[in-house]
């Protein structure tokens, strides 16, 4: 399991993982991995189990961290605030939008430019790197619209949200020192 396992993408993978689950738990352990999965919304992945360092039974990372820029983080922000109101307005469970309605949610907190061609150069660039980290999906029938994936919401949750919170008062703070 190097990536996410979806339920919708296969079936027959995701099957034999709820079957074995206390099994591939069991495996995993030992390495300093869990497996979490969440059969409601369909994906399974592994994470790092986070030990305390000082305890000294820290293990090496098996699995990459990756720093997110502060656009990635406010995309991702952004369109995790989208799967919330899909989900309170109770309709199709898949969240799909075009590019144009990214670009446009994202524009609202971006600084004007006046090259608007690499604004939009820049933020296709922020929308490729959430498609890398398995966020978005291009959808194959209209190559210019992308389904939001789900399992936004196990890494974008209440904790995350509070740091990205936190530091956006800071860079608040310091935009206002430099004015």
């Amino acid at each position: 399991m190097k990536s996410v396992l979806y339920r919708d993408q296969h079936p027959k993978l995701w099957e034999d993982l709820i079957h074995l689950q206390a099994a591939a738990m069991d495996y995993v352990k030992p390495l300093g991995l869990e497996l979490v999965t969440d059969e409601s919304e369909g994906y399974a992945y592994l994470r790092q189990i986070m030990y305390d360092e000082q305890d000294g039974n820290a293990l090496p990372r098996l699995v990459q961290r990756r720093p997110l820029s502060y656009p990635v983080s406010l995309l991702c922000v952004l369109l995790r605030e989208k799967l919330v109101e899909a989900d309170a307005g109770g309709g199709d469970v898949r969240v799909i939008l075009s590019k144009e309605q990214i670009v446009e949610l994202m524009q609202t907190f971006l600084p004007l430019k006046s090259n608007e061609a690499k604004l939009m150069d820049q933020i296709e660039t922020y929308i490729n790197k959430v498609v890398d980290l398995g966020f978005l999906r291009k959808l194959k029938t209209d190559r210019t619209a992308y389904e939001v994936r789900r399992i936004l919401k196990a890494f974008v949750d209440a904790d995350w949200l509070a740091d990205m919170d936190d530091k956006l008062k800071v860079y608040r703070e310091y935009a206002l020192s430099q004015s």
